[in-house]
């Protein structure tokens, strides 16, 4: 198994490097083994080079990726992004703009590697990848603990159902761009590089609407919305994030939908407060019970249960109660449940209660309250100094 290098040494910048010290990093890398540059002998090489430092600058010049990727390495990166994800929202068309190179021609070159989407080709000519939605959905606390599956109601565009996305009128055809005549790509000069780009009249389509679609204005999506069941794992907890893949807006002429990304909220619980994996609840039991022991009845996520409690027990002694907590968001296992006592003082005594407390007091003489003995043998050793 090949070990991945530091993006940082990619770059060849210091970990403490701005983020226009990695744009400029970048730059200068691009460039250098762009493919258009190297003999063909060493176009593979280069290949698999500008493949690296563009995944280097995709999550150096983001924060959030960044701020995960010095907390966790390559780990920390692989296994909370695909390799769609990584590159998904990375700027590179400010990169080149001085050169009237357009950040489009070097996603085509990484497109053409499959690092956009993965498919491992280029996506269809003129075609747009659809935008990805947001979504949030309140779940309870149980459901977050157990899982539950949801439908929810997307509003999103889709592809428009009288001319089926093309955009033209039924019984209308396109024709063909006068620009780029059809080929959807326009060839100029950039430096020393021959870069060809899309087509600024058709967007790469190759062709125009003369007779646009009545429905859709010839946009080739409506406005729309669209029931989705979702399945929410058991371990979710606010701020949980979950990706439906092609749920998101129909992508334009051809290409692919974008995705949708559910974020969770857990309504806050009368009784469970939730710690990790472990979830804790406050239990109040009488000084009697306290004092001598015995049963008490406990609230848990599968239904209630007695737990013992022993003679002696003090306020806020905590009890762990095996294996009922939250069920691991990855399968490893599920927490436990913290039971926190709290001794109940009584109030609103009738006389006669009173007097029998005023005798417990009386007979025991302080003999049974070894916190206070221990607490008094302190202050007085703390003046005898």
């Amino acid at each position: 198994m090949t070990t991945k290098r530091d993006y940082y040494d990619i770059l060849g910048v210091q970990r403490t490097a701005s983020v226009d010290d990695i744009k400029k990093a970048y730059r200068n890398l691009a460039l250098k083994y762009h493919p258009d540059r190297v003999t063909t002998d060493k176009k593979k090489e280069a290949e698999e080079k500008f493949k690296e430092i563009s995944e280097s600058y995709a999550v150096l010049s983001d924060s959030q990726k960044r701020s995960q990727y010095d907390q966790f390495g390559h780990a920390g990166i692989d296994s909370k992004y695909s390799s769609e994800d990584i590159f998904r929202n990375a700027d590179f068309s400010s990169i080149f703009e001085d050169m009237g190179v357009g950040g489009d021609m070097f996603e085509e070159i990484l497109g053409s590697f499959g690092m956009f989407g993965g498919s491992g080709h280029r996506r269809s000519r003129g075609s747009g990848r659809g935008r990805d939605l947001e979504f949030e959905v309140e779940i309870s606390f149980e459901e977050a603990a157990f899982g539950t599956k949801k439908t929810i109601n997307i509003p999103r565009h889709e592809t428009c159902d009288a001319c089926s996305g093309s955009g033209s009128k039924p019984g209308t055809k396109k024709t063909n761009c006068p620009t780029c005549n059809g080929r959807g790509q326009v060839l100029y000069s950039a430096g020393f590089i021959n870069v060809s780009q899309t087509c600024p009249k058709c967007r790469g389509e190759g062709s125009t609407i003369k007779n646009p679609c009545s429905k859709c204005d010839g946009a080739g999506k409506v406005r729309g919305a669209q029931k989705i069941e979702v399945t929410i794992p058991a371990g979710v907890d606010t701020g949980s994030r979950l990706r439906v893949q092609g749920e998101g807006d129909s992508g334009s002429r051809g290409g692919l939908s974008g995705d949708l990304y559910i974020y969770i909220n857990v309504k806050e619980h009368p009784v469970f407060q939730r710690h990790g994996y472990d979830i804790i609840c406050e239990v109040p039991i009488s000084f009697p019970l306290a004092t001598i022991g015995g049963e008490v009845e406990v609230p848990t996520l599968t239904g209630n249960v007695m737990m013992r409690i022993p003679e002696g027990t003090q306020s806020e002694r905590v009890f762990r109660l095996g294996g009922k907590g939250v069920k691991n968001l990855r399968g490893y296992g599920t927490g436990d449940q913290l039971v926190k006592v709290i001794v109940e003082t009584p109030t609103h005594l009738t006389s006669e209660q009173k007097k029998y407390l005023r005798e417990f007091e009386r007979v025991c003489n302080g003999s049974v309250n070894p916190m206070s003995a221990s607490f008094m043998d302190k202050v007085k050793r703390l003046f005898k100094k």
